[in-house]
């Protein structure tokens, strides 16, 4: 088991013959990134005994990119069974902010997105989610206080590992990370959402959203034929009106596909709804499987434009380290296949 999975009442149980007070200070050293043999005051035969116990080390660094453009830093980490999960850190005015993945691959099927090409290998460990945090952390030095967990992966089908890694990120003798700094990205699984807001969490949720048609969305995103744009849309009030957090719609453009005056009036017809939403418009990656290609710019700027005449904010992600393909998946896409090339 990685130590890292622990909560701190599940890792007062495990040392539950050590002092009461000794399962709060591995917690703290745990979560601030330290390593076990560095505990300087934790007795040694305990820290060995972790050791022979547990799987304590962080993620490997594989691949380490950084982008000349922005400073955007992408790695590609490999876990202990050998699997290769990404994570991009992005420098912004207000800090350091960290999108981790959830899963190794993804089975959600999403026809834009490289993370999904290759379907689910399997769920990340509250802990190795935690871990992508915490070796970036350590690899460059500086705090990150931002979490998005926009990687490859869909967390709310990896629900119980996720709700682990929360309660570690935003404990205070955890992480320490504000809820207000925290984002979860989902295709929109309807039951995970209501799962959600009953945690009472009060984290950020992102929706990607995507079409504002049942017929498109399907035709994008498989998981959209089990439900309805409109009762998506339902659960994301609710979710509103639980949390006061602000949703946003994640909407990847795409050429000739849902970029068009008539899908931008649709989709604000969608979301006027009693509740704060925003539109995150994202010109499309293009990825070597899929034919999709990127909206021009005059289409995006019109997209927008339409959105926030109808009253609904709207804004054009700005795309960071596009010289070292920051986006999801892209880079263990890459690597697995010259991998393949190499060993034939």
């Amino acid at each position: 088991m990685n130590i890292y999975d622990h909560t701190l009442s599940g890792l007062a149980g495990v040392l539950k013959d050590e002092p009461a007070f000794r399962a709060k200070q591995i917690y703290k050293w745990l979560f601030a990134g330290t390593a076990v043999e560095e505990m300087t005051n934790i007795p040694k035969a305990l820290r060995e005994k972790l050791k022979a116990n547990y799987y304590t080390d962080l993620p490997r660094i594989y691949t380490k990119l950084v982008s000349k453009i922005d400073g955007t830093v992408k790695y590609l980490f490999l876990m202990e069974d050998g699997a290769g999960i990404e994570s991009v850190v992005m420098p912004y005015k207000h800090g350091l902010t960290i999108c981790v993945s959830t899963q190794v691959g993804c089975r959600m099927g999403c026809s834009f997105c490289a993370s999904t090409v290759d379907g689910l290998l399997r769920n990340l460990t509250a802990g190795e989610i935690a871990g992508q945090v915490l070796a970036a952390q350590k690899d460059l030095g500086k705090p990150i206080r931002h979490i998005v967990m926009m990687g490859s992966g869909e967390p709310l089908d990896n629900f119980d590992n996720v709700m682990t890694f929360l309660e570690n990120a935003m404990h205070e003798e955890g992480m320490g990370i504000s809820a207000r700094h925290i984002t979860l990205s989902t295709c929109g699984l309807i039951d995970g959402i209501r799962r959600l807001e009953e945690k009472h969490l009060k984290i950020n949720l992102a929706i990607s959203l995507h079409a504002p048609t049942d017929a498109l969305r399907r035709r994008i995103m498989p998981v959209a034929k089990s439900t309805t744009v409109e009762a998506l849309t339902e659960s994301c009030v609710d979710y509103f009106r639980s949390s006061g957090r602000r949703i946003t719609f994640e909407y990847a453009l795409i050429r000739d596909v849902n970029d068009r005056k008539e899908h931008a009036m649709l989709l604000a017809k969608l979301l006027k709804k009693d509740a704060e939403f925003h539109v995150n418009l994202i010109p499309v990656n293009s990825i070597r499987e899929k034919a999709y290609q990127k909206s021009e710019r005059h289409a995006v700027a019109e997209f927008a434009e339409i959105l926030k005449k109808a009253g609904i904010e709207a804004t054009v992600r700005r795309k960071m380290g596009a010289d070292i393909n920051a986006a999801c998946g892209q880079l263990r896409k890459t690597v697995l296949d010259e991998t393949k090339g190499n060993s034939k």
